[in-house]
């Protein structure tokens, strides 16, 4: 099987003593590429570093992750068009809104969420999006635009109105280890049979959301790429159809999203 992890923090300090290493591992376990995330102008630089450095296996996003909103000023959208036209830059994002943590007035958020969006139309580059608790003005948001570009909802964590919205929107929707959680993602063994199989896609968001149900759990809960087969054999699990199906179909969906070859 090959698979593509559409989301990695490959960035995060979590990986810059071995990262080598963890991609070595991720190739052996059959993730063949890695969208890392960017989710800063400074973030989104070293996402296409590291993809330069990496260029067999690792693509990047450039955006600006709602927790950062308040950080940005006039050279914000300038400078994201400036990495967006970078080959190896493969969406927008993350950008959105989390109204969870609100690390970033609201206000903030949204404006700079529509800025991107507008950017992603202009360029007609995907975009990898952000939503939590506030799947309402995150809609809205969207629905202003006309020629909304391939659009992915990132880490869905959702109920089943949320997904829909989505969904009637023309999302794909990305599946992280949250669904391997019993406490909180139980509710996405049922939802996930709702995603079309030509929009569904899989990601682990390392090092996030380590698939709780693992055995033994990695060294100090670290998420990586090499995890994404067992939250594929969760997926197909619950869709009740062969994993190398699903992983075909998920595969197929990230090439064409992304545009890789």
């Amino acid at each position: 099987m090959q698979l593509i992890d559409i989301g990695a923090n490959l960035t995060h300090p979590a990986f810059h003593a071995d990262l080598p290493a963890v991609l070595e591992r991720a190739i052996a376990a059959g993730v063949g590429s890695i969208v890392v995330t960017g989710t800063s102008v400074p973030e989104s630089t070293n996402a296409l570093k590291v993809s330069n450095t990496y260029p067999q296996t690792i693509y990047a996003t450039a955006g600006v992750h709602p927790h950062h909103a308040r950080e940005c000023d006039d050279a914000t959208i300038p400078a994201l068009r400036v990495l967006a036209r970078q080959a190896r830059v493969v969406a927008l994002g993350e950008c959105g809104l989390d109204f969870n943590r609100n690390y970033s007035p609201h206000p903030d958020q949204e404006k700079w969420f529509a800025a991107q969006v507008e950017l992603a139309c202009e360029l007609q580059k995907p975009l990898f999006l952000h939503s939590r608790d506030a799947k309402d003005p995150f809609t809205q948001v969207l629905k202003q635009f006309k020629n909304l570009p391939p659009a992915v909802a990132h880490c869905f964590t959702g109920d089943r109105a949320e997904l829909h919205a989505y969904l009637d929107l023309g999302l794909h929707i990305g599946i992280t280890g949250w669904i391997c959680d019993e406490r909180r993602g139980a509710h996405l063994l049922q939802l996930v049979r709702d995603v079309p199989a030509d929009r569904l896609m899989l990601e682990t968001d390392s090092p996030y959301l380590t698939p709780r149900d693992m055995r033994p759990q990695p060294k100090a809960r670290r998420n990586e790429p090499a995890h994404l087969p067992h939250i594929l054999r969760s997926v197909a699990r619950a869709l009740g159809r062969p994993a190398e199906e699903v992983a075909g179909e998920t595969t197929r969906n990230a090439r064409a999203f992304f545009g890789l070859p």
